[in-house]
């Protein structure tokens, strides 16, 4: 956003919905509010680099789900401009979190070890905004909904989303109503590569009749490879600011980092590759 001279509307809401103080500019942005967010816990300088980078990838998580779920509502109305669209946003979005982790990227094991205590078993891995675009991308496992048991709404939230279709299940769904064999149903496990998707992509690619899902698959592949790129880069951030030591949730670090990152989003259009 710009500060540039703009129309706005006639009132404007702080927090609470109560009238808030300020320039139009602060009222709308709730500035207030969101630079009250930041508390180190400790008195370390990079500790703040840390905090504002979480925030920032966590409101970028958000605007991702937010493209992905237009793009879903797209497809199943045979929408596919829009569609197109919400996901060439989306990978604007997905480039500045890949980007994001330059602000970590130069964070010493003495610097992250100095403020890590402080927060405990917090780890991002537990980041229910994250969880919910992973089950969007096909990346499902009930097993991670434990850690919500506490939380009744973001459980609920999480398991609506394990048992719905996700993008990709939609993005088969409308090739299948555009006349292709797709004998594909969304389900709550982790997406498994599937010979059919691959023959019927293959056809998207190869046969004129269907060209016109063609800027489909592309946009899909721009977002598989986005998301790989995003892991590898947590991969390489995570290698560099504390080696090979267990994270800080319990996880195994690198080993489930480097596994994460080697694993194809949207499998068969990356199959598909091999045979063109």
């Amino acid at each position: 956003m710009g500060h540039d001279t703009v129309e706005t509307p006639s009132l404007s809401f702080g927090r609470g919905g109560e009238p808030g103080r300020g320039t139009p500019y602060a009222r709308y942005a709730r500035l207030e509010e969101l630079h009250s967010l930041q508390h180190p816990l400790s008195k370390v300088p990079a500790e703040l680099s840390f905090i504002v980078t979480t925030q920032v990838m966590e409101l970028l998580f958000d605007l991702l789900r937010h493209e992905w779920t237009l793009a879903q509502q797209a497809m199943r109305e045979d929408d596919l401009p829009t569609a197109l669209a919400a996901l060439r946003r989306g990978t604007h979005a997905q480039d500045v979190l890949v980007e994001s982790w330059d602000l970590l990227a130069t964070l010493t094991p003495q610097e992250f070890n100095a403020f890590r205590s402080v927060f405990g078993e917090a780890s991002g891995f537990q980041s229910s905004a994250f969880l919910h675009l992973e089950f969007l991308i096909g990346n499902k496992n009930a097993a991670l909904l434990r850690m919500y048991r506490d939380t009744p709404e973001t459980l609920a939230e999480l398991t609506g989303a394990l048992h719905a279709p996700g993008l990709y299940d939609d993005a088969l769904a409308l090739l299948a109503r555009r006349g292709l064999a797709v004998p594909h149903e969304a389900s709550d496990q982790r997406y498994q590569e599937d010979e059919a998707v691959t023959a019927a992509w293959r056809r998207v690619y190869t046969e004129p009749e269907f060209a016109g899902l063609l800027p489909l698959a592309e946009a899909l592949l721009d977002v598989a490879e986005r998301v790989t790129r995003w892991r590898q880069r947590h991969l390489a951030s995570v290698k560099r600011s504390m080696g090979a030591k267990p994270g800080s949730g319990g996880s195994s670090g690198l080993t489930w980092l480097r596994r994460a990152a080697e694993q194809d989003v949207f499998p068969e259009l990356w199959t598909v590759r091999n045979e063109l």
